[in-house]
């Protein structure tokens, strides 16, 4: 009898461990909409070997990092994708919630494409320019004043008498914060707004006049849109472009045209890197993370004829590459804390992103 109760209490220990150790058997996914489309055929690939197939919700990076970062458990996502560096108040977050125990995958290269329809006049773009269409108030003949502009040749006659339409990401998203560092202050440094006001303050403030539209975290409405109307223009990520080469077209970036090797390259102007971050304390109790990450950053995925190289993505580095793929393997810590105090080990290595990290 005594044997009986002692093999069922053993037996109910065990169920309880178990039901504790897999409370949850599928990997929950958040953030960027950029990082979505390479997310989820990732996803699949785990799911085809024998893992259950991951759920990604494209809630963008700022969304991604605040679910990411609200605590450690199965009732909080696994992974977030991050179209930019995680920053140092969304590290605090995470320090606040106890979420410390964290993986930076830093796993490919993506550019931002300003992108139009296929039957538009194709078009080269200054960031100076695009800063011009865009912004709430622009530079005209020395002074700082409410943008005037309503067509693309009242900027530059070359361009073409399109109506100035764009339609953008939320201030949740990774992309709009890239953009905006890379596009829209490089363009209001370039036409002089620092010197005459005597700081950046409104350099991404976009235009309130309704022809900067807010579209949310769907970069495919964005491609219907763009498609519908020849003037429009949008940004997003590179494989949104590569996906709909056959209806969009990219405006050339100062003479440069996006593709893999000018973004790997970062001769690109609007590169940037793409991450994914893991929380460790989830690994061993959901199934298939860090198979997930390595999958990832594995040469069958972003090798040169990779799966996610197909579709958009650009090689690291070989020294970031094998740095990040180290990380995978050792599940190497990010230094949270440190990024909570805006410092990173990258962060005076000199890549174009660097000074990105952690700000």
């Amino acid at each position: 009898m005594k044997k009986s109760i002692l093999t069922f209490l053993a037996l109910a220990v065990s169920v309880l461990f178990s039901a504790e150790t897999f409370a949850r058997d599928q990997i929950n996914i958040v953030g960027s909409s950029t990082v979505y489309p390479y997310g989820t055929v990732n996803a699949q690939r785990l799911g085809e070997s024998g893992f259950k197939t991951p759920t990604y919700n494209p809630t963008g990076t700022g969304g991604g990092m605040k679910l990411f970062c609200a605590g450690v458990g199965v009732e909080h996502p696994d992974i977030t994708g991050a179209s930019r560096p995680m920053k140092s108040k969304e590290a605090k977050l995470c320090v606040e919630n106890g979420v410390t125990n964290v993986v930076e995958v830093m796993w490919a290269n993506d550019g931002i494409t300003f992108s139009h329809s296929n039957a538009a006049e194709k078009m080269d773009l200054t960031r100076a320019e695009i800063w011009t269409a865009m912004a709430a108030k622009v530079v005209v003949d020395g002074e700082v004043v409410e943008n005037p502009y309503t067509k693309w040749n009242e900027i530059n006659p070359s361009l073409p008498a399109y109506k100035i339409e764009v339609l953008v990401a939320p201030p949740t998203s990774g992309t709009r914060d890239a953009f905006d560092g890379n596009v829209m202050e490089k363009g209001c440094a370039a036409m002089g707004y620092e010197d005459i006001t005597g700081g950046d303050d409104g350099c991404t403030d976009y235009r309130e006049d309704g022809r900067i539209i807010e579209m949310g975290e769907n970069d495919t409405l964005i491609v219907q849109k763009l498609v519908e109307d020849k003037e429009r223009f949008g940004y997003f990520g590179y494989s949104y472009l590569k996906d709909n080469g056959d209806k969009l077209q990219p405006a050339s970036l100062e003479g440069v045209d996006p593709s893999e090797e000018s973004i790997a390259a970062y001769e690109y102007p609007v590169a940037r890197p793409l991450f994914i971050y893991l929380k460790k304390d989830h690994i061993g109790v959901v199934p298939g993370i860090q198979e997930f990450a390595q999958m990832m950053v594995s040469d069958e995925a972003i090798g040169s004829n990779g799966y996610l190289t197909k579709i958009g993505a650009a090689p690291m580095v070989s020294e970031l590459l094998s740095r990040t793929r180290s990380d995978v393997d050792t599940l190497a810590a990010f230094d949270v804390v440190a990024c909570a105090d805006k410092k990173h080990p990258l962060k005076d290595a000199g890549y174009a992103f660097s000074g990105k990290l952690c700000k």
